[in-house]
């Protein structure tokens, strides 16, 4: 009686401690995975801060884009309220430090438009370059300006079923002046295939869609589906050229939240993608943008989404190569750009606009609770070198040596 007692005393004792080992592994592979590369911060440094738009307590202001012109200019579009109406649009000519307000060069109607409006500079074969801002409702909703935002007309919606506007459109053959040009976006899909549109209620998954342009962006495609995966929710696209220009990558927000961001790719200028994968755990985030600092280099934007990060719901900055995204490498390092004050702690920013100057500075922007007090969200962009960037991260690397 004794005997058995101790003995399943014994077998007890190893299985606790043996999944105390498994859970301090468990614990040890996370903190590895926080600290494989440093995650430096800039986020109270007010001083590189700009407010392009103040939120107040009546007032959110939310869901920016930016595209970044020829001749060094910015312009950003946004929405009233989380997912409201269109309307606002502003520009800087001085790199981001002072922003003029342009609402009244839109159309009337584009205040009816509904939900992250997306401006994107598309060239045709002529040489001309139209402005276009996409907006979600209704159905792919938009304008255009052919004289730089000067002025700007309506144009009939594009009739797409959608949660969100397109969030990257790139340049179907990169270097060359075509007019063509694919747009990523997402939609909702029920579970008897129907195609949903807005937010609806009904159960389904998200999916990535991708439509053609052959003319700088006044007629598209039929949208197809280019990622579909079971059990997970796929949005927020962001396409872009490897820097040989021989593949397109696209990160993909996760929408469920439970894993990382996935990515795929394709050799064939979209035509065909290979199956999403996760990214690294440092790339997991929402709404990814950037641009490439140097012929190899990235600097990619988001709200911070991997599990158990420090700085997860804040504005993030990753910086690492194409080759790191490519093999799910950690990067270089991360950058806390701008404190969220949104509650639940997860956050409420991200869409941003990156824009790297003619100067070397980059800009970067997006809607955030600015302050801990009574005032809603505010469109705030801070700006940086990336050799400020660097520096600060060397010595972070160095400290951790120690």
């Amino acid at each position: 009686m004794f005997e058995k007692y101790f003995s399943d005393r014994k077998y007890a004792f190893c299985f606790k401690s043996s999944l105390a080992l498994l859970a301090f592994l468990s614990f040890m592979g996370m903190a590895w995975a926080q600290s494989s590369v440093p995650t430096i911060d800039i986020s109270r440094e007010e001083s590189r801060q700009v407010v392009i738009a103040a939120g107040t307590p009546d007032v959110y202001q939310g869901h920016p884009y930016l595209v970044h012109n020829p001749d060094d200019s910015l312009i950003v579009v946004w929405c009233v309220n989380h997912g409201g109406h269109a309307g606002p649009i502003a520009k800087s000519v001085d790199g981001g430090l002072h922003w003029t307000r342009m609402d009244e060069a839109a159309p009337q109607a584009y205040q009816k438009h509904i939900n992250c409006p997306s401006i994107y500079r598309l060239v045709d074969a002529d040489g001309k370059p139209w402005l276009w801002v996409f907006t979600s409702q209704p159905y792919m909703a938009r304008i255009v300006s052919g004289d730089e935002g000067k002025t700007w007309e309506e144009k009939e919606s594009l009739g797409f079923a959608n949660v969100m506007a397109f969030s990257s459109i790139v340049p179907k053959n990169p270097g060359v002046q075509d007019g063509k040009y694919l747009g990523f976006y997402h939609r909702r899909r029920a579970l008897d295939g129907t195609l949903l549109n807005k937010e609806p209620p009904q159960a389904g998954r998200l999916e990535v869609a991708v439509s053609e342009t052959d003319d700088a962006g006044f007629t598209w495609s039929e949208p197809r589906t280019v990622a579909d995966v079971p059990g997970k929710d796929l949005c927020e696209p962001f396409a872009f050229w490897s820097p040989d220009k021989s593949e397109l990558c696209c990160l993909m927000r996760e929408n469920t939240h439970k894993g990382r961001s996935m990515v795929m790719f394709s050799q064939d200028q979209g035509s065909s993608w290979t199956e999403p994968k996760d990214t690294s755990w440092e790339l997991t985030g929402d709404r990814h943008i950037g641009v490439y600092v140097s012929p190899d280099r990235l600097f990619i934007a988001f709200r911070d989404q991997a599990i158990d990060s420090e700085t997860r719901g804040h504005f993030l900055g990753w910086v690492g190569t194409y080759d790191d995204i490519k093999n799910s490498r950690p990067g270089d390092y991360r950058v806390k750009l701008l404190h969220s004050y949104a509650k639940p702690w997860v956050g409420d920013c991200g869409y941003p606009g990156v824009a790297l100057m003619q100067d070397g500075s980059v800009v970067a922007l997006t809607y955030i609770k600015y302050r801990d007090d009574k005032n809603q969200h505010s469109i705030v962009a801070t700006r940086f070198t990336m050799d400020e960037l660097d520096r600060m991260a060397n010595q972070s690397k160095e400290m951790n040596s120690q």
